[in-house]
């Protein structure tokens, strides 16, 4: 009886769910859509688009093939292609006759990328990599018209550039959107041209924000699974409303091709940056500082809550940071209004504030927070980046003496006292926490040491596994190392 029983329930469940899907298929066709379009939207995914075709077709005209000629430079005649024959030399002719067409030449190099276009008036945005030192730069648009840009401005630190076309009839400009309101998982559509395969689409979801790959001190990528590949550069990265929140850029790829890790520059970089684009130059905020991340380590050493913020490392003397009252040692938590998670999100913040605006710069001082004011001030061009990497080894094992003059000038140093390490064993404690010979220590946890002596002094204190933090300073400027004693 339990068996039979139970079959009858296992048939009337099959039942059900045949009715269930018929009427499921039936509601589909009430609503004017096929079995196989309503399949393509789950319901534990309502906002899931079905089709990018619309937005596809909206945004296709506004997306352009740049084209470019560089020439490439060989560089002048090494002596050996000349012979050793003076300017009137008979046998120079004989020289040049036989042998002065297989000498290297100047060359042109064409390449492809993508773009598109932000005014009516023919302004179009995309990469400085793909117009950078050109020659020619030839836009092609959807219909097949092509016209002769020129640069505007560009900006090799972001990436970014700006660049011109004349055309006949108004064009159709895409609509910027907000990249900080972007979201991981959220769907994005990448439209260019890979390959030299004119407009071509994909499709992909937002895989992380805020990505940092090591290209320039304002890393702050979007990372998408849409594939983007060689010839997508400059092209859009577009959202389900068919805004523009990215600027399709990088690829990480072993084999030169799409491995589903793209990257593309937040439209919101782009647009804080337009208005200089537009003047031709862009003008970059200045703190004066040197920061590095915050290590589990040096958050211990320097009791610090989190691991939040930039800690500075060095400030420049005489600059905005020194007269703000920003001190070596303080840890950046938010500037002007805006939070710093890491060491990365303080960098761009400068660099995009306006020169000579007071800001509120929030740090952590000895434990506790404190509010200052600083005048930004203008960056140099030829200013280096403003950051400094801390080592992230940790350990002992070094020769330290007192810095004489004839020392200072053996290891190139300007100074004259202090304490210089002057040998790093291979493979010791030292030489993992980064420390280098001509290195000077300034500071053992966080108190001054001015010569052997007091360094000595110090250690005797510490045994083994202690962790130990050092200043030290190096090619100008300064950073903080931490060091565990060797067991």
């Amino acid at each position: 009886m339990n068996r039979k029983n139970g079959v009858k329930r296992e048939r009337s469940r099959a039942v059900k769910a045949v009715l269930a899907g018929l009427l499921w298929v039936a509601a589909g066709a009430l609503a004017g859509f096929s079995p196989a379009a309503v399949a393509q939207t789950s319901g534990l995914l309502p906002g899931a688009p079905g089709s990018f075709s619309e937005l596809v077709k909206r945004a296709r005209p506004s997306v352009v093939n740049i084209s470019t000629v560089k020439t490439i430079k060989r560089g002048g005649v090494p002596f050996h292609f000349r012979g050793p024959f003076k300017e009137n030399d008979p046998l120079r002719d004989f020289f040049d006759r036989f042998f002065k067409d297989q000498l290297p030449k100047d060359f042109k190099q064409k390449s492809l990328g993508s773009g598109f276009i932000i005014d009516k008036k023919g302004y179009i945005l995309t990469n400085n990599h793909v117009v950078e030192k050109t020659d020619e730069i030839t836009v092609k648009l959807a219909d097949d018209r092509e016209y002769k840009a020129k640069i505007v401005g560009k900006d090799p630190k972001t990436d970014l550039a700006l660049i011109r076309i004349k055309a006949d009839t108004a064009l159709k400009q895409l609509p910027l959107g907000d990249s900080d309101k972007l979201e991981v998982g959220d769907w994005v559509v990448a439209i260019g041209n890979p390959f030299g395969l004119g407009s071509t689409v994909t499709a992909g979801i937002v895989s992380a924000k805020y990505r940092h790959i090591g290209t320039g001190s304002y890393d702050n990528f979007i990372q998408t699974d849409a594939s983007i590949n060689p010839g997508n550069s400059g092209g859009p990265l577009l959202n389900t409303a068919g805004e523009v929140i990215g600027i399709n850029s990088a690829i990480f790829s072993q084999t030169g091709g799409s491995i589903g890790i793209g990257f593309a520059i937040p439209i919101n970089m782009a647009r804080d940056l337009l208005p200089q684009l537009k003047k031709g130059k862009v003008i970059r905020g200045w703190l004066g500082v040197m920061i590095q991340h915050i290590t589990p380590a040096l958050r211990e050493k320097l009791g610090l809550k989190s691991d939040h913020g930039a800690l500075v490392a060095d400030v420049t003397s005489g600059g905005p940071a020194e007269k703000g009252g920003i001190r070596r040692g303080d840890v950046i938590i938010s500037f002007d209004g805006k939070p710093i998670r890491e060491m990365n999100d303080l960098p761009y913040l400068v660099a995009s504030t306006p020169i000579h605006k007071k800001v509120k710069v929030v740090v952590i001082r000895d434990g506790r927070k404190k509010v200052v004011l600083v005048k930004i001030g203008r960056m140099k061009e030829e200013k280096k980046a403003t950051v400094a990497e801390a080592e992230k080894k940790a350990s002992l094992g070094m020769t330290v003496e007192d810095l004489t003059p004839r020392l200072a000038k053996e290891l190139g140093l300007k100074e004259k006292h202090g304490l210089v390490v002057v040998k790093v064993e291979s493979g010791s404690p030292a030489a993992e926490a980064g420390i280098k010979v001509g290195d000077l220590i300034l500071e053992v946890d966080r108190k001054p040491v001015k010569n052997f002596r007091s360094f000595n002094r110090k250690m005797q204190h510490y045994g083994k596994g202690d962790t130990i933090l050092l200043l030290v300073k190096r090619g100008g400027s300064t950073l903080y190392l931490t060091v565990r004693v060797g067991e």
